[in-house]
Order: C-alpha cells, then sequence, then structure tokens
C-alpha cells in the first residue's frame, strides 16, 4: 500500500528556461520514513508544493492516500500536516494560541489529538503564553510540529525542518519522528547527508532529476570504488596536488582528510602513498574507510 504515488512529473519557470524537475517518479510506502536528500536548489520544495496541492505540475500524475493532487485537492489537504522549510506561523499569537488556531481550522480541539503531540508540547507548555515570534529556533520547530500533527493527517510533509537548528534539537527532532512513525507516513527533505541514514529509504536528488532511491546500506553497499581518507601536513596544497595525479578518479574534501578514489583499485594506497612522497609531502596518512551517504552522493554526480 503506498501513501504517496509519483508519475513522471516535471516542473519548469520562466517559459521552461528554468527547469525544477524533470520526470520524477517513485513511491512511498504506508508508514514508511522517506527522505528525499539533496542541497538547496536541488527541487525538494518545488515537489513538496506539488504534492501538498500548493503548485500544478507542468506534467505527470501524483497521488496522496490514493487522491489525486489536482481533482481531489481539497480532500488531500485535509489529511497531510505541512511543515515548510521557512517558519510560518503566525509571530505574534502565542504558542498556545497557535495551536488553537491550526486545530479550529480543521475543526478539532487541542484535546482530541493530545497524545499525538504530547511528547512535543511538554517541553513546550512552558512557554505556552510566549510569543512565537520569541522563541529559540529549536523551539520554534517543535511548535510548528505540533501544529502540522494537531489535526492528525495521514501523510507528513516535512520540508528542510532541521536547516539552521542546532545539533542537540536536531537529534530530539528525528526521534520524535521515529516515535510518530507508527501512526503517521512521514516524507522530510533535508540537505544533511547524515540525516539519510535515520530514514527508511531515501531519494537522493539533485538538479531536478532522481539518482538513487534506496534504502541507505543498500545505496551504501551500492558504491564500487575502493575508498581513501588521504591527510598530510599541508592539506592546501594537497588537494590541488593529488587532484591533479593522473590516476586520480574523485578527489573531495571531508572535514580533515580528503577523500579520495583511484584507477588502481588493488593498489591505490600504495600508489597514493608514493606520489605523495615524490612530492614531498610530509606526515602522510592514507587508510581505507567505509563511504557514506555524502560519498555516494558525490559519485552520483561525477558519473552524471
Amino acid at each position: 500500500m503506498y501513501s504517496i504515488q509519483i508519475e513522471h512529473i516535471s516542473k519548469s519557470f520562466n517559459k521552461d528556461l528554468v527547469k525544477a524537475l524533470t520526470d520524477i517518479s517513485f513511491e512511498v510506502k504506508t508508514g514508511e520514513l522517506f527522505g528525499l536528500i539533496g542541497p538547496d536548489g536541488a527541487g525538494k520544495t518545488t515537489l513538496f508544493r506539488i504534492l501538498t496541492t500548493l503548485w500544478l505540475a507542468n506534467s505527470g500524475k501524483a497521488r496522496v492516500e490514493g487522491l489525486d493532487v489536482i481533482s481531489d485537492y481539497k480532500a488531500i489537504r485535509k489529511i497531510i500536516g505541512y511543515m515548510p522549510g521557512k517558519f510560518s506561523l503566525y509571530q505574534d499569537l502565542t504558542v498556545e494560541e497557535n495551536l488553537q488556531f491550526f486545530a479550529t481550522l480543521f475543526h478539532t480541539s487541542i484535546a482530541a489529538n493530545y497524545d499525538l503531540i504530547k511528547d512535543i508540547y511538554i517541553q513546550l507548555e512552558p512557554f505556552k503564553k510566549r510569543k512565537a515570534g520569541k522563541l529559540s529556533g529549536g523551539m520554534k520547530q517543535k511548535l510548528a510540529l505540533c501544529c502540522a500533527l494537531i489535526h492528525k493527517p495521514k501523510v507528513l510533509f516535512l520540508d528542510e525542518p532541521t536547516t539552521g537548528v542546532d545539533p542537540v534539537s536536531r537529534k530530539e527532532f528525528w526521534e520524535m519522528l521515529k516515535r510518530l512513525q507508527n501512526e503517521i507516513t512521514i516524507i522530510v527533505s533535508t540537505p544533511y547527508m547524515d540525516e539519510a541514514k535515520l530514514c527508511d529509504r531515501i531519494a537522493l536528488i539533485q538538479d531536478g532529476k532522481i539518482m538513487q532511491i534506496d534504502t541507505p546500506t543498500a545505496i551504501i553497499n551500492s558504491y564500487a570504488n575502493v575508498l581513501y581518507a588521504v591527510k598530510s601536513s599541508n592539506m592546501p596544497q594537497l588537494i590541488a596536488e593529488v587532484s591533479a595525479l593522473p590516476e586520480i578518479e574523485s578527489c573531495f574534501g571531508f572535514g580533515d582528510y580528503l577523500h579520495v578514489t583511484t584507477k588502481h583499485h588493488n593498489n591505490g594506497e600504495q600508489y597514493l602513498h608514493n606520489a605523495l612522497m615524490q612530492l614531498q609531502h610530509q606526515a602522510i596518512e592514507i587508510k581505507v574507510i567505509q563511504p557514506d551517504i555524502e560519498d555516494c552522493f558525490m559519485a552520483l554526480m561525477e558519473k552524471k
């Protein structure tokens, strides 16, 4: 059973000069926590606005809980929750007033669905008389989630919900999503590659095109090359010189290391060591590492 079905959706702007989405197709299973992973400008928000009936696609079809996003848009709006990337609640209303307002919009009450938001609202309750505009980033995020959930939607759309939020609040937010998953289908977009592993399945998107869809583990296991973490005492010079070596397939900076693949799949470590010695690098460190989602994303972009 699928909560979301997308078939060949395309969307462009400025008389087709800007292609935001190109032939997007995938399904989200009922009860799944599905991630749409990609950088800013990849097309994530455009797709969310089509699925939440705010924008029309140029071509293709999409259904939410079996309802067509065009002909059944009124019915869809009653059964979804949507948390846009930018905080969009009423900043001059209090926490309690915002929540009451959204409950009233959907002809329900805070009490009716309190069990669904209880774990989140407990953290907000000490500030329930505070205006939303005066909340911290993490608290605004929790309030927005409560307002998106107050009518007990069947599908929850979260567009980059943790952007600009501190690491502790990000961790708490994902723990909340895992608990909610038992009752609601969740589709979340994020530019943070480390959050991909927290989803059941993910779609990697870039330039409005889906590059790969699978479980995070399956995507990592599909990484074809041996990946090396490389470091020396002169990192600015290292990235330029390693990138210029003739037998290098890819080279990207990741924290304190370079992540490197070579055409020498069997003896790449020896090749790198010899090359860096000839280039007179000091304190050379080379080790084989397991790729993560970001490595897979970069490899797919290279292939593209």
